[in-house]
């Protein structure tokens, strides 16, 4: 079941003493994730175990959210959820515009140089600082790191799976 869930935060603690939570975000969409109303999903990190919550509000805060759910109204009710997941069905994902994708639509494409040789499959997205940097395991068993950048990626069909790149000079 958590293959069809997506991660949009974490709760790292509580806020005051009225139920609110800390969450650092693992996503682009804040204002849509934590709107009143949305639903979201508490996840226990081992046991799988989840929690169906409704926002009733939230706000920025540093570089978190404060949230708080219609559920809970006291520090006592919701002490329990920290270092829990939040997430939600990739049903629910945002529709992104053109040449930007997921995480997870990106981690297992095949990738292949435009001469048509098999690199690997990425495994792995790493964000270093001005540009993602995409990380596939070659045949041999090394890894290619591969900067998110149009000289590199040429190409990207998440429906077959496949990310056509430019091998630059110093790459292998």
């Amino acid at each position: 079941m958590s293959n069809s869930l997506l991660t949009v935060g974490k709760i790292v603690n509580t806020h005051g003493i009225r139920g609110e939570l800390k969450v650092l975000l693992q996503t682009d969409f804040p204002d849509v994730r934590f709107a009143p109303k949305n639903r979201l999903l508490i996840i226990h990190p081992e046991s799988g175990e989840q929690l169906a919550v409704t926002v009733q509000s939230s706000r920025p805060y540093k570089q978190m959210y404060i949230v708080k759910f219609n559920e809970f109204s006291d520090i006592n009710e919701v002490e329990k959820f920290k270092g829990r997941d939040l997430k939600v069905t990739k049903a629910e994902s945002v529709e992104l515009p053109e040449n930007e994708y997921y995480f997870h639509e990106i981690i297992g494409c095949r990738v292949v140089s435009d001469e048509g040789e098999d690199l690997g499959v990425i495994e792995e997205i790493l964000r270093p600082g001005a540009n993602d940097v995409w990380v596939a395991k070659l045949p041999s068993g090394k890894q290619l790191l591969l900067p998110v950048i149009d000289d590199v990626v040429l190409d990207v069909n998440v429906q077959d799976k496949l990310v056509k790149v430019h091998l630059m000079e110093g790459l292998l």
